[in-house]
């Protein structure tokens, strides 16, 4: 006990140690009294663009990583006020502060060697402007989506595409809904090349923002993924399941983009279906348990759910290993070369037309695997 309480004792002392040089690091004091004024003048403005530019040169000159993540959360818990009345007036002075100091702060470190230093430094920028979650900082993330490292790329992606971030671009603003045009042309550039981790909030950011550019851009990601299943090449299968989601979200009741958006989630499932069957002597475990999953919650997430009846055999067949009744539920619920599948007729679309200019009640055929 006592060698407990020692250590404990130690590491307390450590603590308080470290929190009290990184707060010593940056004063808060006269930004602390801003926060709770109900009414701002000019030298309150001074005093919060003042603390901004210390607190992100900080983050500059630090090389001590250890306490950068307490340097963030100094500025986040004092990036707004508690006072009602003037919070418009803080936020407003708050991100002009952010903006330029974070523009400056990134510019400062294109001049920081060695290289890993000056990585860190523009990760720690992008997480803080992330952190931050305002659309007045769009511009600073968008310059890095595509940066050659892709844990840049992935944090300037999850900076616009948060949660916090994207109830900001609302629709009826002007202003927003072109910012999140703009966003949606971006991120169509990195679909093709992007990992599953960057793929997975583009999909959700493609789900959430009520504009056409996103719809597209959510089809094409679906596309993309398509492809890879065709050319068995495809990573990560668990993100299909959240693909498929979002695609069944995304159906409308009516409307000319309900086919083209039923058609992606049927083929995409379907080749889910044929991927799992041809693949057994192909895929390995991992992979094969990633579908598996993808197949069964799919089933009961959203196939139960557009043909209003619990539906669980494609979750026995998985179970049984019975590849046979897996197919002839593929045909069934996808349709074949003979008649439309349930789920074709429910949410009445094609697979788009055969060389007679027939419509193809049946997906594609996934080709069968490459030889090892």
């Amino acid at each position: 006990m006592m060698g407990k309480s020692a250590i404990f004792a130690v590491l307390l002392v450590f603590l308080v140690l470290v929190m009290n040089s990184v707060s010593g690091a940056i004063d808060t004091r006269k930004i602390d009294m801003c926060c709770h004024k109900e009414l701002l003048d000019n030298e309150d403005f001074k005093v919060i663009d003042g603390f901004v530019a210390e607190a992100v040169q900080e983050l500059v000159d630090t090389r001590d990583f250890t306490s950068v993540a307490k340097h963030r959360t100094i500025i986040l818990s004092r990036s707004s006020s508690s006072e009602q009345s003037a919070a418009a007036q803080y936020a407003e002075q708050f991100f002009e502060s952010a903006y330029k100091y974070i523009s400056k702060a990134f510019e400062e470190a294109e001049e920081l060697t060695p290289e890993e230093h000056k990585l860190k430094v523009n990760l720690n920028l992008l997480i803080l402007v992330d952190g931050l979650e305002d659309v007045r900082l769009a511009e600073l993330a968008t310059k890095w989506l595509h940066d050659d490292s892709a844990v840049i790329r992935y944090w300037a992606v999850h900076s616009i595409t948060n949660p916090g971030f994207i109830k900001q671009l609302n629709p009826t603003e002007t202003t927003n809904l072109q910012l999140a045009g703009r966003i949606a042309e971006e991120l169509k550039k990195l679909v093709d090349k992007a990992g599953p981790e960057i793929l997975a909030l583009i999909a959700e950011f493609a789900s959430v923002v009520d504009i056409s550019q996103a719809e597209d851009l959510l089809l094409q990601i679906a596309d993309m993924r398509i492809s890879k299943y065709a050319d068995w090449a495809v990573e990560y299968e668990l993100l299909d399941g959240t693909i498929l989601k979002l695609l069944d979200d995304k159906i409308p009741s009516e409307g000319a983009n309900k086919p083209a958006i039923a058609r992606r989630f049927a083929q995409l499932y379907s080749y889910g279906i044929q991927r799992y069957i041809k693949g057994q002597d192909f895929l390995n475990a991992t992979q094969k348990q990633r579908l598996a999953s993808v197949l069964v919650e799919t089933e009961i997430l959203c196939i139960s759910r557009r043909l209003r009846m619990a539906q669980s055999i494609i979750k026995k067949a998985v179970e049984q290993g019975d590849y046979v009744a897996l197919l002839q539920e593929h045909s069934r619920l996808l349709g074949d070369e003979t008649r439309p599948g349930q789920l074709s007729l429910e949410l009445n679309f094609d697979y788009g037309e055969n060389a007679d200019g027939s419509k193809r009640t049946a997906p594609l055929v996934l080709p069968e695997p490459p030889q090892r």
